[in-house]
């Protein structure tokens, strides 16, 4: 194992993003990927709507995955060469040895405002970073321009939902990189009665 994972804080203190293009074999076979999905689901959701889908992108689906992306590459890009568009596409398309797409499917027009359903997305999807840690693999959560294409969305969810991002999953090829991260004075204050300096 590449990290602590003997206590349930410290499986928080050490999760880390890798860099999809560093994730090699091995990663989770589709029973393993299927119950760190449904592990992702049990995320705080404000009236029960589940307002997020996650959809699993299968080894034998991933041609057609570059495929899509090559498409929509394509059409949103015309002055592109078609070999600039192979190299976003493969570098994109083929990273990591699993793919989960995640997306923000709010229910409109329901009383729970959408700003907290797509709170609830976004949980969902560091939920399930935590159960891919959990699990001794590693996982980037990107967006870029395919989780803007309304093209790349319409190949996974109708017009009403978004991709939250592609997280791609498996086995870092090197040891993870340490982020900086914030000084906790600088993000955590005690409330007095008044916003905090800062914040």
């Amino acid at each position: 194992m590449f990290n602590d994972r003997s206590t349930p804080l410290s499986l928080l203190a050490t999760r880390r993003s890798a860099k999809a293009r560093d994730l090699v074999a091995p990663g989770p076979d589709p029973a393993e990927l299927r119950h760190i999905v449904e592990i992702a689901t049990r995320t705080p959701d404000h009236g029960k709507l589940f307002p997020w889908r996650f959809v699993i992108v299968p080894d034998h689906r991933r041609d057609a995955f570059a495929a899509l992306l090559r498409d929509a590459l394509r059409i949103e890009r015309p002055g592109a060469s078609a070999r600039d568009i192979d190299a976003v596409v493969d570098d994109f398309a083929y990273q990591a040895p699993a793919l989960v797409v995640v997306l923000s499917a709010p229910v409109h027009g329901h009383k729970i405002p959408l700003w907290e359903q797509e709170l609830s997305a976004g949980a969902a999807t560091m939920n399930l970073l935590h159960a891919v840690h959990a699990s001794g693999y590693a996982a980037a959560w990107l967006t870029g321009w395919a989780a803007f294409s309304d093209m790349v969305r319409a190949g996974f969810a109708g017009p009403e939902r978004r991709i939250a991002g592609f997280v791609f999953i498996g086995t870092p090829s090197r040891p993870l990189e340490e982020r900086p991260r914030p000084d906790p004075d600088a993000v955590i204050a005690d409330w007095t009665g008044s916003a905090p300096d800062g914040f």
